[in-house]
């Protein structure tokens, strides 16, 4: 396994341990609104028929077919607006002028269209033939009362805020958000808008890992900054293992101020995995309390980000109820040749452009993990797979899109 380590695992299988050990959150019940990208637990049925009554699908008047297509000149007994109810029977030889979402008349079987029709005083004639039916949306051609309209497991989108309210739902039910406790460590790290001097740096990571998890629909539950002591992880840890999911930065690996490891298994944290045959990333931890989560991510921008949204993004949707949880692959073609080591998984960040039907993947930037701007320039993640040493310019590649 060459530089990677003897107890290092693959990408595939860091993967799959992972999303094996998340698990779908219980549900809440929670303001129409409020349920916006979120995952219902529970069916939704039509309380009433989708639409209740026959309703105009045009401005135009409400007409019996055969007396349209007679050629008669009708009378009009009266408008009906939207909102309002008929109080008029539409009798053979008669007509009634109606707009779009109206209630169709007793008696009428079509709506002729106002471009369709030739109107005279208080009366009209239509200009060719009307098919019974014609622009009338029949009651329950929707949904019909009692019929589910949303399943459990349905990602509300705007779309279904829409059919949520023609039910009349001012609340759902839907899976909770999990609770990710974000927490940086290192003496060099100061608080976002502190001036850092000498060694110090900003600790940036904290922000970059909050906005990703919202990003997803999760609430973030910001720790701040474990200085280099036990105590002061213990006492952060211990307060971020009361979340679904603790994910740290920095101080996973074998240096003598890197607490992570060492704490979490203090308080019961069983550890799956410590080392990831990857590029960038591979100090990534993985380890279960119970059903909760814990992602020891590397300290380094790139590395921490790259990993969140390899590793960690994937289990907060499945504990979400997405259910296909995993990024989604295309193939794209290499713009350039790419040469990395055959025993692990490279994470190449790149531009996408699309060119007579396929997508061309070229370098964003300089690879080096500490060029956050080369992950700000990039579209999407070009995962070069274990095994393989060189890419050649043309080849196809699996990539999916950040953000």
């Amino acid at each position: 396994m060459g530089g990677q380590g003897k107890n290092s695992t693959a990408f595939e299988e860091a993967k799959k341990i992972i999303l094996d050990s998340a698990a779908r959150l219980d549900g809440e019940t929670v303001e129409l609104m409020e349920s916006l990208g979120r995952v219902l637990t529970r069916d939704v049925a039509a309380p009433w028929n989708l639409p209740r009554f026959a309703t105009s699908a045009m401005d135009g008047f409400a007409v019996r077919a055969e007396d349209c297509n007679a050629g008669l000149t009708l009378p009009v007994i009266e408008f009906v607006p939207a909102g309002a109810w008929p109080t008029k029977t539409v009798e053979k030889g008669t007509a009634a002028r109606i707009m779009t979402g109206a209630p169709v008349s007793e008696g009428a079987d079509s709506v002729l269209p106002f471009e369709d029709a030739t109107a005279e005083g208080e009366t009209v004639r239509a200009n060719g033939a009307v098919k019974p039916g014609q622009n009338v949306r029949r009651p329950g051609e929707d949904a019909q009362a009692g019929e589910v309209v949303l399943g459990a497991g349905r990602l509300i989108r705007a779309e279904e805020i829409n059919l949520l309210a023609t039910c009349g739902k001012t609340q759902v039910e839907v899976v909770r958000r999990p609770r990710v406790a974000i927490l940086s460590t290192g003496d060099e790290l100061v608080t976002l808008g502190e001036t850092p001097v000498k060694a110090q740096i900003v600790n940036s990571n904290a922000y970059s890992l909050a906005a990703a998890v919202r990003a997803l629909g999760a609430e973030p539950v910001m720790l701040g900054i474990a200085r280099d002591t036990l105590e002061s992880h213990r006492e952060k840890i211990s307060e971020g293992l009361k979340c679904d999911v603790l994910i740290t930065s920095a101080g996973v690996s074998v240096g003598d101020k890197d607490f992570v490891r060492r704490v979490l298994e203090e308080m019961g944290v069983r550890i799956q995995f410590e080392r990831v045959r990857v590029r960038p990333g591979k100090a990534m931890a993985f380890g279960k309390l119970g059903t909760k989560l814990v992602f020891g991510l590397p300290g380094n921008p790139v590395s921490s980000m790259l990993s969140f949204t390899e590793f960690a993004a994937p289990s907060l949707r499945k504990m979400m109820g997405v259910a296909s949880p995993r990024d989604q692959m295309f193939e794209a073609e290499l713009c350039h040749e790419v040469k990395k080591k055959s025993d692990l998984t490279f994470f190449l960040r790149v531009k996408l452009e699309m060119s007579e039907g396929r997508w061309l993947a070229s370098n964003s930037g300089v690879q080096e993990t500490g060029r956050v701007r080369t992950l700000v320039e990039a579209d999407a993640v070009a995962v070069l797979p274990e095994g393989v040493e060189h890419f050649a310019i043309g080849a196809r590649v699996p990539v999916h899109w950040l953000g």
